[in-house]
């Protein structure tokens, strides 16, 4: 089966039995929620609270997708910043994001029907994000996906963000999968490298890089909606692995 053949309507057949042995592990903004312009704005407030010299535009916060907080702070403060100095900050910077993304934070068109067939399948499903772990609880709480997600893996389980590939291959490990076994769902380049480097499959989506970007990364396959996929076909090609 090639491909592009995984794109088409969603179903949901009952394949539990044929599909244990295989996980996927969802990147969390721009995989399962748009948040964005959440973050974006939230970069900005925090920007100009504390007079940083960096301008916060559409161009840096995109190359910014992917990263760790500690990563993003320290180019957006245009100097080596202490530890507790990155504690504060981040800190404050998502308590801006949550506090502006609790009215309208949504899943992504196709994400809820897809982790709740996967599920129903019998397809052990993870998160592997740089997000910190309150900002993951605050989302899975909004959409009602927690339930469905056997683990999670934030950026306070991991000392390297991606590239490095230690978050995917920690949530491998915490599904009890080989990495062959697992499919990684990404939209940034970084976590296309990242799912690449640890020996995954990925799938691009292409919500914040165009399709072309993610297939230079390594993506195996990019599609611009989760809504796109074909969930039977999926499954198959999961059982390829």
């Amino acid at each position: 089966m090639s491909l592009p053949e995984l794109r088409e309507g969603l179903t949901a057949p009952n394949m539990k039995a044929k599909a244990k042995r295989h996980g996927v592990i969802f990147d969390l903004d721009g995989v399962l929620v748009d948040s964005s312009s959440f973050h974006f704005e939230a970069w900005k407030r925090l920007a100009a609270e504390e007079g940083f010299p960096v301008r916060v535009t559409e161009s840096w916060f995109k190359s910014t997708f992917g990263q760790r907080n500690d990563t993003i702070l320290a180019t957006l403060a245009g100097r080596p910043l202490s530890p507790e100095e990155i504690t504060r900050l981040s800190e404050r910077k998502e308590k801006l994001f949550r506090k502006l993304a609790a009215a309208g934070l949504r899943p992504l068109p196709g994400a809820a029907e897809l982790v709740k067939g996967l599920h129903r399948a019998g397809v052990l499903l993870a998160v592997g994000t740089s997000a910190p772990r309150e900002n993951l609880k605050f989302v899975l709480e909004k959409t009602g996906l927690g339930p469905y997600f056997t683990c999670v893996v934030t950026a306070e389980d991991v000392t390297k963000g991606k590239p490095d590939p230690e978050v995917f291959l920690k949530a491998a490990r915490c599904l009890g999968l080989p990495p062959s076994s697992c499919v990684v769902f990404e939209d940034a380049e970084a976590g296309v490298e990242a799912a690449r480097r640890a020996g995954m499959r990925c799938v691009g989506v292409a919500t914040t890089h165009s399709p072309k970007r993610l297939l230079r990364a390594g993506a195996d396959l990019v599609v611009r909606s989760l809504a796109e996929l074909n969930l039977q076909k999926l499954l198959r090609w999961l059982k390829t692995t």
